[in-house]
């Protein structure tokens, strides 16, 4: 994503978000307690923009994505988007979907690790969010569930069907996405939809300290390895390697790369700038 931004500046509040920043993590909260955290348009349009707007700042070398309450995210909100959507027209439709597919591609696009910090529910658009996270540190009391089917609409919602047989396989990524039911923690654990197992109550913790850890680490070796990530999941073999072999050669001529060898030479602990 470009550091150009034109004139854009940072926006002062988001509406729908609680955001902090501090020593180059970001801890987002979605923060509709009182309903599960159900998206609203707004609440997608606004984490849709707060990620463009940290990717341009580049002041950001990890985010925790979490949900304040009893759960992280029980999905889109059934009367302010389900009732509204019955009476949108088909260009209106497409637009609103297009706008949350807009939010997945910014999770996997911004040049930070996002860490999803899952308690209680994650389901539907909710447990797509947690999907698109490169990780999911969820504690017992978890369970995802994609919901779409159950409302008479496509399993593949959000990017869904792209995202879940890379991470769970095409066979779990079935069941779940046509069946929509839900996964709890040890399932999750056992398929790989989520990445570490937290102690109850400890999901957030557990996220923030592995944010600490990236955040301290080489953040431009983070962001190009998650651009890898992303853009090798369709790529014939040599053309992966002919991409890895170009950007492992740019980051040989950067600072980080230089540093650890000082580091490793004066037997002490890199430097590490993210340059």
């Amino acid at each position: 994503m470009s550091p150009f931004t034109g004139s854009a500046t940072r926006t002062a509040r988001w509406e729908h978000l609680r955001v902090e920043l501090a020593d180059g993590v970001a801890h987002v909260t979605l923060a509709r307690p009182d309903k599960l955290n159900a998206l609203t348009f707004g609440a997608y349009a606004d984490l849709r923009d707060l990620l463009a707007e940290l990717s341009r700042e580049r002041a950001v070398r990890a985010l925790v994505l979490g949900g304040e309450g009893r759960g992280f995210c029980s999905g889109g909100d059934v009367d302010e988007i389900i009732g509204a959507t019955l009476s949108m027209d088909t260009a209106q439709l497409l637009d609103f979907n297009r706008m949350t597919g807009q939010v997945v591609r910014a999770v996997r696009e911004c040049p930070f690790p996002v860490i999803a910090a899952v308690h209680g529910v994650a389901a539907g658009a909710g447990a797509v969010l947690a999907l698109a996270a490169d990780f999911r540190v969820a504690d017992p009391t978890a369970r995802f569930a994609f919901l779409f089917t159950r409302v008479g609409l496509s399993g593949g919602d959000m990017g869904a069907a792209y995202l879940l047989p890379r991470v769970v396989g095409l066979g779990h990524a079935t069941r779940l996405l046509m069946l929509g039911e839900p996964v709890r923690a040890p399932e999750a654990e056992r398929i790989g939809l989520i990445s570490a197992l937290a102690d109850e109550g400890g999901a957030d913790t557990a996220a923030r300290e592995l944010a600490r850890r990236l955040a301290d680490g080489p953040a431009l070796a983070h962001a190009q390895t998650k651009a890898l990530l992303t853009a090798e999941l369709d790529m014939p073999l040599a053309a992966s390697v002919e991409l890895d072999a170009s950007t492992q050669a740019l980051l040989m001529t950067g600072e980080d790369y230089a540093e650890f060898h000082a580091a490793f030479t004066e037997k002490r602990a890199p430097k590490w700038r993210g340059r």
